[in-house]
């Protein structure tokens, strides 16, 4: 007769239990309803996080752009999903024959899956194969219009001289680039 006595006052123990760890869970939030909106809603949280993640993107079977991230964290349940790299982002462009066309880094990225947009954000800088620099504090990648762009102060290290700029746009693979409104003097670009 004891076992069955035991079962129920374990049984009501576990209930008692469930009920003091939930009433402590809502009340640790201590009324705060957008905290407890924030959690419950998974639009706003990642479905994925990736650590020192390598993407490599291919058409035809050929390697045409690599991208190199410390942490990469998708949003995919978010009404528009997206992919944050909060560390910074390296990106390789290829040619047809795997030769490097380009290359960036920054200190953070975001890449919106349905525009197939990038943006790049804080201590950009893009090369050619020219051996051209861009350095930018904001730059943008068009995957649809196949172009690159930014309406902030530029940098480039041309072939020429250097040039200094607000907003350029350029082809995806930097090649060939225009300064918006060029201007002489120096900025900081941190």
């Amino acid at each position: 007769m004891a076992k069955p006595i035991i079962g129920l006052l374990f049984k009501n123990f576990l209930v008692v239990l469930t009920l003091v760890g939930a009433t402590a869970i809502i009340t640790g939030c201590k009324g705060d309803t957008e905290a407890i909106h924030y959690f419950s809603d998974k639009k706003t949280i990642p479905g994925v996080t990736a650590y020192n993640s390598e993407v490599v993107y291919t058409e035809d079977g050929k390697i045409v752009l690599k991208v190199l991230a410390p942490e990469t964290v998708y949003y995919q349940f978010a009404d528009e999903p997206y992919t944050e790299f909060p560390k910074g982002i390296t990106v390789f462009t290829y040619d047809k024959d795997l030769n490097q066309e380009s290359s960036l880094t920054s200190k953070y990225a975001i890449y919106y899956e349905k525009k197939l947009l990038w943006q790049a954000k804080t201590n950009v800088v893009a090369k050619n194969r020219k051996g051209e620099v861009l350095y930018t504090e904001e730059l943008y990648w068009d995957q649809t219009k196949h172009i690159i762009y930014t309406n902030v102060n530029v940098k480039i290290n041309s072939l020429s001289g250097i040039i200094y700029g607000k907003g350029m746009v350029a082809d995806e693979n930097f090649e060939n680039w225009e300064i918006k409104e060029p201007y002489d003097g120096e900025f900081q670009v941190d």
